[in-house]
């Protein structure tokens, strides 16, 4: 299983990392490190970038707006000069896939003609004109499950089975991209976790995941540092690296196909691991 991401192949015969680069001042466990009140940090995200890319991370996926729950909705410009300075900078000098986690429209298309090589959208072009612009892009498209805006999301957390009407909600995003123009071989699906539902629901979720399968589509799954672990260990976000990991391999075990980290080395390390158990190596 392949995708094409713009000019590069992602390969998805093996498990692959996507590092996270969020170019944000509130995300949840990282907002603020690679941003300050006069802008990017242009040294440090480029670190940080590099670095990723050594650890094992095959995609970087750039955010400009947090979508952490509770998280306020950014302008188009603030978005906008976040997103393309972090593009346009890493994607001259590193030779990785970009991924552009974003529902915007207009950072879609700029950053789609300035090197990016997947969309990766929350509301699963949902929005008014991400549709168009994804089918305009001619990149990979992920769709994933949120059941209302950040601000409100774990306010939406009541569901008949959580597997089940997340479920259906990927096959009408699905039908509604095979409509517009892309590709099946074009699409991965993402559950959501965290995304406006109980702690107990994201396990349940992770628990069942094969069930996921049935889409014959690959699977992104994003668990790094997040409240689900705090919720377990008591820890803050910036003390979840260890169990991060072990949610990373317990995933990969059921069938994801990318994993969406903070910390690429450990989570390399752990998949590495189980991959040598598996007789993988």
């Amino acid at each position: 299983m392949t995708l094409q991401c713009g000019q590069r192949v992602l390969s998805l015969d093996t498990p692959q990392i996507m590092g996270i680069l969020n170019v944000t001042p509130d995300s949840f466990s990282d907002g603020g490190h690679l941003l300050s009140n006069e802008g990017l940090l242009h040294d440090r995200l480029l670190e940080r970038a590099a670095q990723m890319v050594a650890d094992g991370a095959a995609i970087l996926d750039i955010g400009g707006e947090s979508t952490r729950p509770g998280a306020a909705p950014v302008s188009l410009q603030e978005e906008l000069d976040r997103v393309m300075g972090a593009v346009q900078l890493i994607a001259s000098r590193l030779d990785v896939i970009l991924s552009i986690d974003t529902s915007t429209p207009k950072v879609m298309r700029e950053a789609s003609q300035a090197g990016a090589g997947l969309l990766n959208d929350v509301r699963a072009f949902s929005r008014e004109g991400a549709m168009a612009a994804a089918v305009a892009s001619h990149l990979p498209v992920s769709l994933m499950h949120m059941p209302d805006e950040p601000d409100r999301m774990q306010k939406q957390t009541e569901y008949v089975d959580v597997v089940t009407d997340v479920k259906a909600f990927l096959v009408h995003r699905i039908a509604a991209c095979r409509e517009a123009g892309i590709a099946k071989d074009q699409m991965m699906i993402d559950p959501g976790f965290g995304f406006g539902k109980t702690v107990a629901q994201n396990y349940e979720m992770l628990r069942r995941l094969q069930e996921f399968a049935s889409f014959d589509l690959p699977i992104l799954v994003g668990v790094s540092r997040k409240s689900m672990i705090g919720a377990i260990t008591g820890r803050p976000a910036s003390e979840r690296v260890v169990p991060s990991a072990v949610l990373a391999v317990i995933a990969v075990a059921r069938g994801a196909s990318v994993i969406r980290v903070h910390d690429v080395a450990e989570t390399a390390d752990a998949l590495g691991v189980w991959q040598a158990t598996e007789g993988e190596l």
